[in-house]
């Protein structure tokens, strides 16, 4: 089943390569059928999942290469459940909602999400390190494209720099991966790079230490932590409004998600060291990119920076390292793809309409759109944490975590939450209300209906886990209770290793 939730986007993708470039309608229908088809399979495994377990479900291994212990194994638990979940919600969600932008080389594009949903799923399910790496890496090319080819101005300016800063932080991974490998053989007596065998190693802190300083680079740009975060402005400033949203909705949880994966899996120790200077970093990353959002003409860089900030309040529930911040990480990783995403779509639909991202250019919008500004609405105050939306669930249980570890880094991460409110009602205010200001007042035409339907199915989103985020936390519960065990693990359970 996760085989098949994996490699059906490819497929899909395959299909496409068949159809002439000219037949745009078919090639819209195919992939956004190939991504619902998707979709499909994900509630499927969504419904069956078993949440009272916190051990990895659907497991499938098969031999890869065998000589270098190398396999094919993937697995979902509850942590991973969700992100394929919110993946396979936005990319449907994204490709419909290209479809009035995209117009030249529309193939070629459709094929690229298309592979990257196959990337990311294959990350957020891969159970050997190998495999990880071949589809975290994998990420990078449809995402480079995608930005470089049906970009802004700049596109391959911030192409590139994506796609240096990400691969060049992830070379230090793997080599990590092989120096875990090489102490595999020594202290387990075989080749493996399968996690499940590498977690039994017990390995002595300072090995842990420069280990986990790897993974933690290549996993901090990608979220990106503060001070790491300065490809992401541009990537998300230059990249077409489906990029930005799969960029701000996903991508950027692959880095959150390897923390949460890897670090108490692998290396205990070095994360319970660790968690200080993370919390400082988010809290850092909470404060400076609420106050470099504010200070943005471009309303969509406004929304990039604004990423810094939410994604800092995820990064301070996991170093809180315990059940209520790590939960509230998790959550908050979904409403933050919900949210940005949604405000990515909203300045596409200005974009596409004006050709212009600037606040300036705006401001009146409402009185012309009216439809319109009911959803900015909605979704400009679940970005700001309203209680009953989406935002307020995970930011709450985030600080409260966050309480119970230091007062001093709740109070300073609540901080954010204020200064966040003030963004965007500021950028809100400036582009729906006061006198028509825009260039071309003719072009701000309201919702059409295939965009009501985008932003129908993100409001429900919104609202359905402000109100009831049991159906998130119940399938999660258990694996977070479980990964926090390891950080407590009897030193008897596991075989130990001396450094060479």
């Amino acid at each position: 089943m996760l085989s098949l939730l994996i490699f059906l986007p490819l497929a899909g993708a395959v299909l496409l390569a068949l159809l002439p470039r000219e037949r745009q309608a078919a090639i819209r229908w195919a992939g956004l059928a190939a991504s619902l088809a998707t979709l499909l399979v994900a509630a499927r495994l969504f419904q069956i999942f078993n949440p009272a377990s916190g051990d990895m479900q659907f497991v499938a291994h098969a031999t890869w290469v065998p000589t270098l212990g190398i396999g094919y194994a993937v697995g979902v638990d509850g942590i991973s459940l969700v992100l394929v979940g919110l993946t396979a919600v936005i990319f449907p969600l994204a490709l419909l909602g290209s479809w009035g932008s995209i117009t030249e080389r529309l193939k070629a594009f459709t094929m690229s999400m298309l592979g990257l949903e196959t990337a990311i799923l294959g990350t957020f399910l891969s159970l050997d390190l190998i495999l990880f790496y071949v589809f975290w890496e994998a990420v990078l090319i449809p995402m480079a494209f995608l930005i470089g080819l049906w970009g802004s101005e700049n596109r391959r300016y911030a192409a590139l720099k994506f796609f240096l800063y990400t691969m060049a932080a992830s070379v230090l991974m793997l080599v990590a991966i092989i120096a875990l490998h090489v102490i595999a053989i020594d202290g387990l007596g075989e080749r493996t790079f399968d996690l499940a065998r590498l977690a039994t190693l017990s390995l002595p802190p300072e090995v842990q230490g420069w280990l986990f300083a790897a993974f933690a680079l290549a996993f901090a740009v990608k979220v990106p932590i503060w001070p790491l975060h300065t490809w992401l402005p541009d990537a998300h400033t230059e990249a077409p409004t489906a990029g930005s949203v799969i960029l701000a909705a996903i991508l950027l949880k692959l880095g959150t998600y390897g923390f949460i994966r890897f670090g108490p899996t692998l290396f205990p120790d070095a994360l319970l060291a660790a968690a200080p200077l993370l919390a400082a970093l988010a809290i850092i990353g909470i404060l400076y990119g609420a106050l470099v959002s504010w200070a943005q003409t471009d309303l969509k860089r406004l929304v990039a920076f604004s990423s810094v900030s939410h994604l800092g309040f995820v990064m301070l529930g996991l170093a809180a390292l315990n059940v209520q911040g790590f939960q509230g990480g998790l959550i908050q990783m979904i409403n933050h793809g919900i949210s940005t995403g949604a405000l990515f779509l909203i300045v596409g639909v200005l974009y596409e309409r004006t050709h212009s991202r600037l606040i300036a250019d705006y401001g009146g919008v409402a009185a012309r759109m009216p439809r319109f500004a009911a959803v900015f609405t909605v979704v400009m105050l679940s970005s700001a944490a309203l209680p009953g939306t989406n935002g307020f669930v995970g930011e709450f249980l985030i600080l409260l975590g966050a309480f119970r570890t230091s007062a001093w880094w709740a109070a300073l991460g609540a901080g954010g939450v204020i200064l966040s409110v003030v963004y965007l009602l500021w950028a809100y205010q400036q582009v729906m209300h006061g006198p028509l200001v825009a260039k071309h007042p003719d072009r701000l035409v309201d919702l059409t209906r295939r965009e009501l339907a985008v932003f129908a199915a993100i409001i429900v989103m919104i609202f359905a886990v402000g109100l009831y985020p049991r159906v998130l936390l119940d399938r999660s519960e258990a694996t977070v209770n479980a990964v926090l065990a390891r950080l407590q693990r009897p030193a008897a359970t596991a075989v130990t290793v001396s450094p060479r």
